[in-house]
């Protein structure tokens, strides 16, 4: 194995140790446990990346960096555009804890140069490997007016929607049923027990839409499957109307139906090689220093917080599939899924090891395993010292005197909903662009939705610019809470889509939209051929 230059204690002022990019493809390939992380924000990211490159964006790691890489001696190499960002996110890293941290010297630019590849969006990898689903496995699909005709027909078909609850309740076709990916092997009995019966799985494009179906398929469910072909994309390029604000419960499976699921989710597992970890192997995994674990629960989220095992994580099936490197930065680790019903873990855990992030096992808890409730915990980490902070009330009289300015630091597409009357949206790594012109004796309010990432952007603020710079205590949602005016729309917008991938469905105008979803939709078709070129993927179908 290559010998590891970040794995010598450095100082957190210390510059990082670069790695060319051959050195990177090699690390990448190696088998070794190794984390990717980009640390510019998302939306530049998005530009251009590396394949296996996970967002970190420098500014928001004290939120990130403990669950997305939680061992502090993994091998961590840094990323942005040109390396000129990589020192001072290395700086943070090392003083939050993590001792093995590199840099790829030259950033994107360099790795383009060499002749690696660069792939735009977010979430790519998954992206990618549902586009190799469809190109290897031919998984079948129909368009939209041919479902408009078999629904005019009156076919016998059900149409199942494979995305978040979240997101179906924002727009969905008319006539579908929210069933997110992870549910669909565990639930679908109940909502097509007749095997004549076509299921159409749908999503917003194309990849939950293609991994739902192939799911069913390699699930061996009697009933004929499809992919609705490009989603509510194509419905809506065909001029047709969706529904709003839809919700639904999720269809209990009966004992007949959960008999067969499970027995359907077991073979799915034994195929993709899926292992069983027993209780007294995996709390030697929990003490174990040299290997990273990950421990799932892929339920609901009201299942989740009714009752979970103490200290793992939520990630619901579809979406650990679908995102998988928004949970998981460490590549060669070893991640754990409960199994609570025989079902819902086995064939996310199937399609995990495909994707070959790590090693990848089921638990079956025991029935009298401690549980926790509620949302899962997050755990904060902090360079600096606490930033101070002030009451809604407080900066709200600031602003109207004239004494402060207020900044909204999270995310665009809340702030542009409602946020902070008299705020501006900036993202954290180019606040101090904008504050070169601001008075000297002017109290910088920092804003986020809870107020977390304000207080760590308010103290490193500080830190940098030796600025009066507070965090609004409770973010916008004490700022809302306490009845105070708020801003709406996109006027204060300072720093673009920096923060985020623009979504096509953001467009108010039906024009650039539908233009944004014929380009979204060639640049997801292109993915199998990208990974062609690219060295480093490691996919596999079983």
């Amino acid at each position: 194995m290559t010998a590891n230059p970040a794995s010598a204690p450095r100082s957190a002022s210390a510059p990082p140790a670069r790695l060319s990019p051959a050195q990177l493809q090699t690390w990448l390939t190696d088998g070794g446990e190794i984390a990717l992380l980009d640390v510019r924000e998302t939306g530049v990211y998005a530009h251009g990346h590396l394949l296996l490159a996970a967002s970190a964006p420098a500014w928001r790691l004290g939120l990130l960096i403990d669950r997305l890489v939680p061992r502090r001696d993994t091998r961590v190499v840094l990323v942005d555009g040109d390396g000129s960002r990589a020192d001072e996110a290395a700086a943070t890293l090392r003083a939050l804890g993590w001792t093995a941290v590199s840099a790829l010297d030259g950033g994107t630019k360099a790795w383009a140069d060499w002749g690696g590849e660069l792939f735009s969006g977010t979430n790519v990898p998954s992206k990618a490997f549902g586009e190799l689903i469809e190109h290897q496995r031919h998984t079948p699909s129909i368009d939209a007016d041919d479902l408009v005709r078999r629904l005019a027909a009156g076919e016998n078909l059900v149409v199942v929607d494979s995305r978040t609850p979240e997101e179906f309740a924002q727009f969905s076709l008319p006539f579908a049923h929210s069933l997110p990916g992870g549910e669909l092997v565990y639930r679908i009995g109940e909502l097509a027990p007749d095997p004549a019966t076509l299921v159409v799985v749908n999503c917003a494009g194309r990849t939950r839409s293609i991994v739902g179906a192939q799911t069913l398929i390699d699930a061996g469910i009697p009933n004929p499957v499809v992919s609705l072909r490009d989603g509510t994309m194509a419905w809506l390029l065909a001029g047709r109307e969706l529904a709003r604000g839809r919700r639904a419960a999720l269809p209990e499976p009966g004992a007949e139906a959960l008999a067969d699921a499970r027995a359907r989710a077991q073979a799915m597992a034994d195929r993709a090689g899926v292992g069983w970890v027993d209780e007294a192997t995996l709390a030697r995994w929990q003490q174990s220093a040299d290997r990273t674990l990950y421990r799932f629960d892929v339920r609901t989220r009201e299942e989740y917080q009714a009752g979970h095992l103490a200290g793992w994580r939520w990630a619901p099936g579809g979406q650990l599939v679908q995102a998988t490197d928004e949970f998981i930065g460490t590549r060669g680790a070893r991640i754990v899924l409960a199994d609570h019903d025989g079902v819902r873990a086995l064939s996310a855990a199937a399609w995990l090891a495909q994707l070959g992030i790590g090693e990848v096992w089921l638990h079956r808890p025991a029935a009298g395993a401690p549980r926790a409730t509620g949302p899962e915990p997050l755990r904060v980490l902090r360079r600096h010292p606490e930033a101070p902070s002030v009451s809604p009330a407080q900066a709200a009289a600031w602003l109207a005197e004239g004494s402060a300015l207020a900044f909204d630091v999270d995310r665009r597409a809340p702030y542009e909903r409602r946020h902070v009357a008299g705020a501006r949206f900036c993202v954290p790594d180019r606040l101090t662009e904008f504050l070169a012109e601001a008075p000297a004796r002017a109290t910088i309010l920092i804003a986020s939705a809870d107020g977390l990432l304000a207080d760590l952007v308010a103290a490193e603020l500080a830190a940098r610019t030796g600025r009066d710079a507070r965090a609004i205590a409770g973010g916008t949602q004490a700022w809302v809470a306490a009845g105070l005016p708020v801003g709406h729309g996109d006027q204060g917008v300072l720093t673009g889509d920096d923060d985020h991938w623009f979504s096509p469905y953001a467009h108010r105008d039906t024009a650039r939209r539908d233009a944004a979803f014929r380009e979204y939709l060639d640049w997801e078709l292109g993915l199998v051929a990208q990974l062609a070129r690219d060295r480093t993927h490691g996919l596999r179908l079983g």
